[in-house]
């Protein structure tokens, strides 16, 4: 059975005074819904996040990672870096690190095996810009990120993988994907998962949805049958925000 999840993805937000308040106010929140709770600070705060959250039911995962274990990679900071310091699980493939940063699906299917090799956890992003949903070519972009990232992993591999949805389109840009949208792209990703791995594999892996969700809105999105959740960015810097969407399961 899979796992309802919502993710707190910071972004480049917070020094460290800041996490140490955000965290405070989230211990301070009610959890009334089941689901799996993670937030993704900055590297610099990771280890005191982790410290910090340490007995809660709070998991505190990764914004990214290299694919290789060390060498002279300036500014990078590896699997085995990030198991030093507690963390099990990392976000890939974000839209903004393949648009500012120029990831590509090669590059990511590295990041992926490294990051599985390391044993930690995936949390995989993909999604389409706005021309590409304008062409009707959603689907086919999703696809080839999908599978030119992940489809060569073994099916064992994906107990440890977690999708996100990301439709660019609806972040930022003054344009609002629906529901139905939501929910019709995700029943496509189960589709794909289903036909390379069959239905255990389709059917027991976490699909969130990343396309600005808020409290007005996560309870809606979270009805529909193939979104298991949420990969929140900006209202993961309120906590009140952040467990108004944790509890809108």
């Amino acid at each position: 059975m899979r796992q309802n999840i919502v993710a707190g993805n910071w972004k480049m937000n917070n020094d460290l005074s800041q996490t140490e308040a955000l965290i405070t106010d989230m211990k301070r929140q009610t959890q009334t819904s089941d689901c799996e709770i993670m937030i993704a600070p900055t590297f610099p705060n990771l280890w005191h996040a982790f410290e910090a959250l340490r007995l809660s039911n709070i998991e505190v995962i990764a914004q990214n990672m290299h694919y290789e274990d060390s060498g002279a990679f300036t500014g990078e900071v590896s699997g085995p870096m990030l198991r030093s310091v507690g963390i099990t699980t990392v976000i890939l493939g974000h839209s903004e690190r393949r648009a500012y940063f120029k990831e590509n699906d090669v590059l990511l299917a590295k990041k992926v095996d490294s990051a599985l090799k390391n044993n930690i956890r995936v949390v995989f992003c993909f999604g389409e810009e706005l021309e590409d949903r304008k062409a009707g070519q959603q689907e086919t972009v999703v696809l080839d990120q999908i599978k030119n990232a992940l489809l060569h992993l073994p099916m064992e591999a994906w107990k440890d993988i977690v999708l996100a949805y990301e439709p660019v389109w609806a972040i930022g840009t003054g344009e609002t994907a629906t529901p139905e949208q939501a929910q019709e792209m995700h029943a496509f990703i189960r589709q794909v998962l289903s036909d390379h791995y069959g239905e255990a594999v389709a059917n027991n892996t976490s699909i969130l949805y990343g396309g600005s969700v808020k409290p007005s809105n996560a309870s809606e999105i979270f009805s529909k049958d193939d979104v298991d959740g949420g990969l929140i960015g900006g209202a993961s810097l309120n906590a009140e925000d952040f467990f108004a969407i944790v509890n809108a399961f």
